[in-house]
């Protein structure tokens, strides 16, 4: 009685739907109105820190790093002539001309080059502190030859300023950003930019490239802009011309495209409404809307046209439609925002808006499928295409295949998932900050030159506290500092290391008359006070020790500058570092802190975050499939094709590529929540099949007849709009889309040659 009287209500609405279908329509575009006017308030923000939560403990780390000596707002500029040295008088005047021209930066804090490198130098009983290049253009043969031998010589400038083989020259500039960062990096960057184009004209001989964490934050902000504009008409293009030819129906592709633009609209606008800011990790969430939704609306299309191809009137078809997908659309719109919903699990909070907008998209989606799209149906023209008429053919034939050959399937598919599977151990999960963006973003490009030519973009700060104030004159403290610099220098990954040791070193030989024997620490402590007194007062304007020591002298700033490595390395050398400190100096152990060891974090933490979400959503999405079937057998069945899809692709991940960062993190909780909706639309059918009679066999048949086409329809375009990630430039981006394409094309092979014998296998009960 309860059935029938669902079955009466869901007709009743059925009929109101149809009978006022432009009222519907009317209603439908006023909700979507009225939720599109908040996406002008969308925000974009260019700064890296969005990535994380406020309360991540690295970077907690590292605002208390930039507190004690100086931000971590840097640009880099690497300056290399086309043949030669950087050491002839117009490649120097350059860097001299460039140098003066940076201080002029908005919000420029220090400059830092190989020309204003404070060279110090003892000249009878004085200490000499100026320049190292002053006056280029009027330097003598000489005076070129003692720049280049001071440059290439000195510890804390080689490698870091100026290339080991004199090739390349650098320039660093600091910046204090606004309280509006997105605002001071807009200006900051426009300001380079120009710098650079007027530099490129007054030298075409010098080559100039430009990076940088500050650099990175605007190409942040512009990536995200330009998938906006590129990527989402691009997917709708791609959506609609798949739609059309799998459907072989023009109104029918114009009410689908129609329903996924009001379902966007209406998501992105309720996005801005509630004042959300995108970058790049979730830039994607319209397109990812836009392809998850389209499932709901082809099933429904797909049952009109193929009603109609039956011979029913088109407002027959409708109905039957409705009548056949509701329920099933229903339960894949709430596994689908489960699992969206598990990135709130994610360490990360773009994650977390991407999985709330998505889910919110998603409940969008069946809104307008069962309103909107049922009235559009029934007020254009819809005609059934030829081909449905005997679509079920392919699919009848192919049903008949699966019954047939249902145990070598079942062997085979459990082979090759075997085989697949396999490949896991081969992944690195890991992330290379340097590498997020491909080879057509110009601060790609430029950060490669800098690290195969210059120095390495990558990291360690250690703060090194000396335990007490003034501590940092201390002999004891001098020496372990110093020792950890040279274990430092003599790691592999290691490029340069700017440790304050040097340059006491380079003072105690100073006021030894340069006396090279005296390259090294001071004795006394009063001594090695005092000669750090008298070098700071003679430091010009700008080049003050600020952002090597603290305030009260209790503790220094070693940089580890290293080659372009994993975010797995790069932990794997910090481990070392503690390890080392803790044997052999535990006054200083510490961990290291820094722009790129935060990423290096990040990954590995949303991983972790992740399992516990993804596990959570897959054991209630799991608790409502058997709740649903009424049947433990046929819920634990349904598990396999949709737990395998995604194992599957990091097999296959690992073979071919062999490392993924934060797109692996969360894949899983994305895609098993779409993959299920196929073996849902399945097992929804072969149960009605079963109810009236049939063996599973001839359910099997049935099944494959009625929904086959369905199913490989929404599978091809769902792959196809995330297959659109992949011209991304940004990794996150690009590797995200083309895992869930992967894992959605298994899905669908499991649903196919795995599902079918499973349930022939398994479901022997008489119906």
């Amino acid at each position: 009685m309860d059935r029938m009287t669902a079955r009466s209500a869901l007709d009743r609405y059925i009929d109101f739907v149809l009978q006022r279908r432009w009222a519907v329509v009317l209603c439908a575009a006023l909700l979507m109105l009225a939720m599109t006017g908040g996406a002008p308030f969308i925000g974009v923000t260019n700064d890296y820190r969005s990535l994380f939560d406020e309360d991540n403990p690295q970077l907690a780390a590292l605002d208390a790093l930039e507190e004690t000596y100086s931000a971590s707002n840097v640009a880099l500029i690497a300056i290399a002539p086309q043949r030669g040295s950087v050491f002839t008088r117009e490649t120097l005047a350059a860097v001299e001309a460039l140098t003066e021209a940076a201080w002029q930066a908005p919000l420029s804090t220090r400059v830092d080059s190989l020309t204003n490198y404070t060279h110090s130098e003892s000249f009878e009983d004085d200490l000499l502190v100026g320049p190292l290049v002053e006056g280029a253009d009027a330097l003598t043969d000489e005076g070129l030859e003692r720049v280049e031998t001071i440059a290439l010589n000195a510890i804390d400038l080689a490698g870091r300023l100026v290339s080991h083989d004199g090739r390349v020259a650098g320039l660093a500039i600091h910046f204090a950003l606004a309280d509006d960062a997105d605002a001071s990096i807009a200006e900051i960057n426009g300001y380079l930019r120009s710098l650079l184009e007027e530099a490129r004209a007054a030298h075409p001989d010098l080559e100039y490239h430009l990076t940088g964490d500050v650099v990175m934050h605007r190409v942040f902000a512009e990536t995200t802009e330009e998938e906006a504009r590129t990527l989402i008409p691009l997917v709708f293009a791609i959506i609609a011309v798949a739609s059309g030819i799998l459907l072989r129906s023009v109104f029918g592709t114009i009410a689908l495209v129609i329903a996924l633009s009001f379902t966007v609209n209406t998501a992105m606008g309720f996005a801005g409404w509630i004042g959300t800011v995108l970058n790049p990790a979730n830039s994607g969430i319209p397109i990812i809307i836009t392809t998850v939704a389209v499932a709901h609306t082809i099933h429904i299309v797909a049952s009109v046209l193929e009603g109609m191809g039956r011979g029913l009137g088109r407002n027959e078809a409708i109905a039957g439609a409705l009548r056949e997908n509701i329920w099933p659309v229903f339960l894949t719109t709430a596994t689908t925002a489960i699992g969206f919903l598990s990135l709130n699990a994610s360490d990360s909070p773009p994650f977390r808006v991407l999985g709330n907008l998505v889910a919110f998209g998603v409940l969008c989606a069946f809104l307008y499928s069962v309103t909107l799209l049922p009235a559009l149906l029934s007020i254009l023209p819809v005609r059934a295409p030829r081909a449905f008429g005997g679509s079920a053919g392919f699919f009848e034939r192919f049903g008949e295949f699966v019954v047939e050959r249902r145990r070598v399937l079942l062997i085979s598919m459990a082979v090759l998932t075997v085989a697949l599977i396999s490949g896991i151990p081969r992944i690195d999960l890991t992330d290379n900050w340097t590498r997020y963006f491909d080879e057509r973003y110009e601060f790609r490009r430029d950060t490669d030159f800098v690290i195969d030519n210059l120095t390495g973009m990558e990291t360690l700060e250690f703060s090194l506290d000396a335990g007490r104030e003034g501590g940092i004159t201390d002999p004891e403290y001098l020496q372990a500092v110093d020792a950890f610099a040279e274990w430092g220098r003599a790691q592999p990954e290691v490029m340069h290391v700017q440790a304050f040791t040097d340059i006491m070193k380079r003072l105690n030989k100073n006021m030894h008359g340069d006396d090279p024997t005296f390259y090294r620490l001071p004795q006394e402590k009063e001594l090695a006070a005092q000669y750090l007194l008298l070098y700071e007062l003679s430091l010009p304007f700008g080049s003050d020790l600020n952002d090597r020591i603290d305030v009260g002298k209790s503790s220094t700033r070693m940089s580890v500058v290293t080659r372009s490595l994993t975010s797995r390395q790069q932990r794997e050398l910090d481990a070392r570092a503690q390890d080392w400190l803790r044997t052999n100096a535990p006054g200083l152990l510490t961990e290291a802190s820094g722009f790129s060891i935060v990423f290096a974090h990040l990954s590995q933490r949303n991983i972790s975050s992740m399992l516990t979400g993804t596990i959570a959503a897959m054991a209630l999405i799991s608790l409502i499939l058997i709740g649903v079937f009424r049947s433990i057998r046929l819920g634990l069945v349904s598990l396999l094709p949709n737990f395998i899809p995604a194992a599957m692709t990091f097999g296959l991940w690992g073979y071919l590529v062999g490392r993924v960062g934060l797109a692996g993190s969360v894949m899983t909780a994305i895609a098993f929540g779409i993959v299920v909706d196929d073996t849902i639309h399945f097992l929804t059918a072969y149960r009605r099949a079963r109810r009236e009679g049939l063996d599973p066999g001839e359910a099997v048949r049935r099944t494959f007849r009625t929904v086959g086409r369905a199913l490989w329809t929404t599978t091809a375009v769902l792959s196809l709009g995330f297959l659109v990630f992949a011209v991304s430039g940004f990794e996150v981006s690009w590797s995200l889309g083309l895992m869930v394409a992967i894992t959605l094309g298994f899905a669908l092979l499991a649903d196919f040659l795995l599902l079918p014998p499973l349930l022939m296998a398994l479901d022997r009960k008489k119906p």
